[in-house]
């Protein structure tokens, strides 16, 4: 066979290697993404709103007490009933969160203002009690009566009993000392009356020497310092009532004052008395009893204690 007769047949190309084609994508879109966002958000604030928002009764200015050993569930009972949260469950889990199983921290606890079950939960467990010392100013020449009525004004102070102050106090009229004193909200009743005692024992020592030089009882001078309280603004009208008083006292003449009358009849200072009153059957009715009133009728300061 002859060359020219044969054929040239061409060599088969090599197939071609073709990657898989991958299957198409089931990731979501963004606008899915945004979607499922959104109503996670929503949900959220429904239920921070729902379980752990502030409650609107919430008790400005208030002062909550968790006794030692209280559990969780009767605490969080006290402070739904109390209005302090919304929700008992809503606290409990944050409660939790925060190591709250664990028991809180007992002690009293100050709230100025309203705030989220959260930030209650959070301070119950960690003890953060926001207790700050309370400014009371007690005026010269109160009776233990409106002592306790001004204190007890002041819902700060949750352990402060009107009624046990007053029977408390009521033999030690005369000596609680008015001053501007400083007072945790934890105080009670009692703690209150032996402050007011302990600084009129202090404030009394810087005139042991004036009074051993007058040469008349402390309970004397304390009685007249009451009436003088009442009956006189000024040191110099004080001093000069004093000098009229002890001057009838040593005569044997009743006092006529009417500060007595108004203690002896439950009013208060300022009030007028009527004319009936002064035929009251009393021993504090200086104008038909001779001598002093059997007892002070106010707590007189040391600026009247001096004039007396």
């Amino acid at each position: 066979m002859d060359s020219g007769s044969l054929k040239y047949i061409p060599e088969p190309a090599p197939e071609l290697y073709l990657p898989p084609v991958p299957p198409p994508s089931r990731r979501p879109s963004s606008w899915r993404l945004l979607l499922a966002f959104l109503v996670l958000f929503v949900i959220s604030v429904l239920l921070y709103l729902r379980f752990v928002s502030a409650s609107p009764a919430f008790p400005s200015d208030s002062v909550f007490s968790v006794p030692a050993g209280q559990g969780l569930s009767g605490a969080a009972d006290r402070l739904r009933s109390a209005g302090y949260i919304r929700s008992e469950f809503g606290f409990k889990a944050v409660a939790v969160l925060f190591g709250g199983s664990k028991g809180l921290k007992a002690g009293d606890y100050y709230f100025q203002e309203r705030v989220s079950a959260a930030t209650v939960a959070w301070r119950l467990t960690k003890g953060i009690d926001g207790l700050k010392g309370i400014r009371v100013t007690i005026p010269e020449g109160l009776s233990v009566r409106e002592i306790a009525d001004l204190v007890a004004k002041d819902k700060r102070l949750a352990h402060f009993d009107r009624a046990e102050f007053v029977r408390l106090a009521a033999p030690y009229e005369g000596y609680l000392f008015p001053d501007t004193y400083l007072f945790l909200p934890s105080v009670t009743s009692r703690q209150v009356m032996d402050t007011m005692l302990q600084t009129y024992k202090d404030r009394i020592e810087a005139l042991r020497g004036d009074l051993a030089v007058f040469g008349k009882p402390i309970q004397d001078v304390i009685r007249m310092a009451s009436i003088l309280e009442e009956e006189g603004r000024t040191e110099a009208t004080r001093q000069t009532i004093a000098g009229i008083l002890w001057k009838r006292l040593a005569e044997g003449m009743p006092l006529q004052v009417d500060a007595s009358l108004v203690y002896a009849t439950g009013k208060k200072s300022g009030d007028q008395l009527a004319p009936d009153d002064f035929k009251m059957s009393s021993p504090y009715n200086t104008y038909l009893n001779k001598g002093l009133p059997p007892t002070p009728i106010s707590n007189p300061g040391l600026a009247a204690i001096r004039a007396a």
